[in-house]
């Protein structure tokens, strides 16, 4: 598989993804969508790992792997599963934009792949500039909208920590490897969030909460994380994460035609904020040695 081509395909399922997630939580609680998607997405993993003909590699860097993506899976659904129920499925997008600060920033202390340059530092002030924008449209709704942006907010830092420990690990895994290995860990952390808090199984399920779990189980889950540990593993930390320059506005858009969501300007001036933010923290140098010359 080409890498574009693998790049446009996390851009359309990360579009999808949010308003799949709200969807799927409705009416049954937002545990029992996100175990309900994990427990699909291992299984149909297992599956196309066996059928390929690859089997998991149990070595060190390998376990390692698992572990850092399956913690990062883990930690950043719970939070943005229990996030968007209070805020509108397109600020999922929002928030992640600023994961290409967070993971440059990562990457420059353990990766040396950046370096913070007066360029890179005024970005990550707009980026913030930008969430801040966010952060009081929520205050402005309610309470709950507050701690829905927060804990997306949180759910984007705990992605980017596991991106940049995946990459740092290096251990030249192919991608669907490393996605069935780190399914296995986060199932597991799931079925006892599940088993502790004594969650129990919904009386009844619908049709929209149902298609919306099988297709993040499929597509969400196993295709999505494939492609983008796939991409991860080509590109740099950095790059992967400049699809969330183009996520926000098709999710907010996709929400509100098909969610009926309805965005302030004030949310739409954050996003352009943020998007001038990230471009100039990825290519502000570019200008700058431009203007030397």
């Amino acid at each position: 598989m080409s890498v574009p081509a693998a790049y446009i395909g996390i851009i359309i399922i990360w579009t999808t993804t949010p308003l799949a997630i709200k969807w799927s939580g409705e009416g049954s609680g937002y545990l029992f969508g996100v175990t309900g998607r994990m427990l699909i997405g291992v299984i149909l993993a297992v599956v196309l790992l066996s059928l390929m003909g690859k089997r998991l590699q149990w070595h060190k860097r390998a376990r390692q792997t698992y572990v850092a993506g399956g913690l990062g899976i883990y930690g950043a659904m719970m939070l943005v599963y229990w996030g968007v129920q209070y805020i509108p499925s397109g600020w999922v997008s929002i928030i992640f934009g600023l994961s290409p600060v967070i993971t440059g920033l990562l990457a420059g202390l353990f990766l040396n792949e950046t370096a913070l340059t007066p360029a890179r530092l005024l970005g990550i002030a707009l980026g913030l500039l930008g969430l801040v924008l966010v952060f009081a449209e929520g205050n402005e709704l309610s309470r709950q909208a507050m701690l829905g942006v927060i804990a997306v907010a949180l759910s984007t830092l705990v992605h980017s920590i596991s991106t940049v420990w995946v990459k740092r690990i290096a251990a030249a895994l192919p991608g669907m490897t490393i996605t069935t290995g780190s399914l296995m860990v986060a199932v597991l952390l799931f079925l006892m969030t599940w088993f502790v808090t004594g969650a129990t199984w919904p009386e009844t399920v619908a049709m929209r909460t149902a298609s919306s779990i099988i297709y993040l189980g499929i597509v969400g889950s196993v295709l999505g994380f494939a492609l983008y540990f796939y991409v991860l593993t080509h590109v740099e930390a950095t790059r992967v994460s400049l699809i969330t320059l183009i996520t926000p506005v098709t999710a907010l858009l996709l929400g509100a035609h098909l969610n009926d969501e309805v965005i302030s300007m004030q949310v739409w001036t954050g996003v352009m904020v943020i998007t001038c933010g990230l471009l100039l923290f990825q290519w502000g140098h570019r200008l700058a040695a431009l203007k030397r010359a």
